[in-house]
């Protein structure tokens, strides 16, 4: 089980396209630029979620991305799983640590496995474009220090 900055940068960029409005394609471009990514990463990811079934691509002059699916129909599972492959212990296998029986410490990293499949499973795009849009609505505010 291995997340990277695939996984954060695809949810991030899925985020922005589930705040856009349902049929207004966005370009890759906007979507990389509004969160101080790389175009060609961006590209990269929206490649593999398109191929995962989670965008659908639009053609021409005012062409981009847009979500596939209902928002609320997204988990954050499904697109970590279409970027970084099966959420799964990588380490405990037989093919990997060449015990035939397995191992004692196998129930541990798939109990991790399970609760972070949960733990993913449970947030829906919905759900982030929800609080994306509070947070983009919540004013700017600062504490000054106290000085004594």
């Amino acid at each position: 089980m291995r997340l990277s900055a695939r996984s954060e940068y695809g949810l991030l960029t899925l985020v922005d396209l589930a705040c856009a409005p349902a049929d207004a394609p966005t370009a890759a471009r906007e979507l990389a630029v509004s969160r101080g990514m790389p175009p060609a990463f961006v590209e990269q990811l929206l490649a593999d979620l398109r191929r995962a079934g989670i965008v659908r691509a639009v053609r021409g002059p005012h062409g981009g991305f847009l979500l596939a699916r209902s928002p609320s129909a997204i988990t954050a599972l499904e697109v970590v799983e279409a970027l970084e492959g099966p959420i799964e212990p990588s380490v405990c296998s037989p093919d990997t640590c060449g015990r035939e029986h397995g191992c004692a410490a196998s129930s541990v990293w798939a109990e991790v496995a399970g609760a972070v499949r949960d733990a993913l499973a449970g947030f829906t795009l919905e759900r982030l474009a929800e609080e994306q849009s509070h947070l983009d609505r919540a004013p700017l505010t600062c504490t000054p220090r106290r000085t004594s």
